[in-house]
């Protein structure tokens, strides 16, 4: 299973695996080297660009991992809510 799967169902969608992991640390790991290396970044130290640049590339590889697997979760939300809202404009309508 590669780690940059695009193609998911929705009940895939809603288990936990790797993904998710890999997913998880990659945000904890952005947001650490982010706001370290904007606070390096504005004492002009070497580190703090780098520190910057990794978190920016932790937040793409983030992204990239999880993104499908979110809008597949997502559209089976949007249908089965469109289905509900049908559902409850039927039973509230009021025809002659």
């Amino acid at each position: 299973m590669s780690l940059f799967r695009k193609q998911w169902t929705p009940r895939e969608a809603d288990e936990w695996t790797v993904h998710d992991f890999v997913a998880s640390v990659l945000a904890m790991a952005s947001y650490v080297l982010v706001a370290v290396g904007v606070a390096g970044a504005l004492l002009l130290r070497l580190w703090g660009f780098v520190a910057l640049g990794a978190g920016i590339i932790c937040i793409i590889l983030m992204y990239l991992v999880i993104d499908p697997k979110l809008k597949a979760m997502s559209e089976a939300f949007a249908k089965r809510q469109r289905q509900y809202l049908d559902d409850i404009d039927k039973t509230t309508r009021w025809e002659r």
